[in-house]
Parts: C-alpha cells; sequence; structure tokens
C-alpha cells in the first residue's frame, strides 16, 4: 500500500491512492479542497497552477512528490527533486526555523500563510508566499510525511550557498 513512499517514490506522481493522500489529508488539517472534486492526480501533477511538494517521514526528509510547477519553481526534473533531502531546499541559516516550523506542523496537523524563502538548483533564492503546510496522515492514522503548496513565488536573488551543498 502506501507504506511503499520511501522505497517507490518515482512512481507516485499520477498515483491515485498518493493523490488521495494528498487531497484528503488537506482536507482534514486546511478544512479545504485542495483541488475541484474528480480533478484526478493527473491534473495535480500535470496541470495545477500552483506548487505542491511532499517529503516522507523519515529523519531526514527527503522529497517523495513534486509536481510540474514544484519542478519549475525549483528548477529540478522530477528525479532530481524527489532524492533531494527536503532540508537542501532551504539556506543554511533558515534550517532551524524550517525545521521549527515543521515541527509546529506535526503538533498541529497544519500550517495556513507560510511565507518563505527556498534555494533552487541554480542557486537563486524565491520567495514563496501564499503557503499551507500539512501532515499526511491516512484514515487509520499512520503518519507518511508533510506536503507543501504555494501558489505566488518570486525570484529575489542568487544564493551564494549551491542548494545541494550538505548541512554544516
Amino acid at each position: 500500500m502506501l507504506r511503499t513512499v520511501n522505497r517507490y517514490s518515482n512512481q507516485l506522481a499520477l498515483d491515485s491512492e498518493f493523490y488521495e493522500l494528498l487531497v484528503s489529508s488537506h482536507a482534514r488539517f486546511v478544512r479545504e479542497p485542495l483541488a475541484d472534486f474528480g480533478s484526478g492526480p493527473h491534473w495535480l501533477y500535470e496541470v495545477a497552477p500552483f506548487a505542491v511538494v511532499a517529503h516522507n517521514a523519515e529523519p531526514d526528509p527527503r522529497f517523495v512528490y513534486a509536481n510540474v510547477t514544484a519542478q519549475r519553481v525549483f528548477g529540478y526534473s522530477r528525479e532530481e527533486l524527489i532524492a533531494l533531502p527536503s532540508r537542501l531546499s532551504a539556506k543554511i541559516e533558515n534550517r532551524e526555523e524550517r525545521r521549527c516550523l515543521l515541527d509546529a506542523v506535526s503538533r498541529n496537523g497544519s500550517y495556513v500563510g507560510y511565507h518563505g524563502s527556498r534555494v533552487k538548483k541554480s542557486g537563486d533564492v524565491s520567495s514563496m508566499e501564499d503557503g499551507v503546510i500539512w501532515q499526511l496522515i491516512d484514515e487509520h492514522g499512520y503518519c507518511y510525511g508533510q506536503a507543501a503548496m504555494f501558489s505566488k513565488w518570486t525570484n529575489v536573488h542568487r544564493s551564494i550557498t549551491p542548494s545541494r551543498q550538505p548541512a554544516t
């Protein structure tokens, strides 16, 4: 079932069970639909005008899902992005703040109104706005990780630290 998220993340792009986890968890914790009724995994992955990413529940989580909009925003291919530890999407000096935010999401189920900066593959920094972060928890209470959606982003400046550089 979905417990294979960690091993088969390259197959989640159009997976209907993973799509259901994304949208049902979003509806439960955010109390709003992520997608219109009947939209389906193809729409969310290939057509949605907003970015959606998800990371797994490992101690150092890595991305397991990134829709086409998120791939464009971050400048990575799907294969590159889903192999990336999600902490590397934040500048080194912002990683503790990011960790505290994700811990709060773990406790509260979601965070609405996120804004912050994220590092792209090129090293550019983008400002993210209108973001939502939520827990990915199925109907049995099993946690698969967390997801984020953001609908606005702008390039801010060139980062000195490349996004793939490990934390020090």
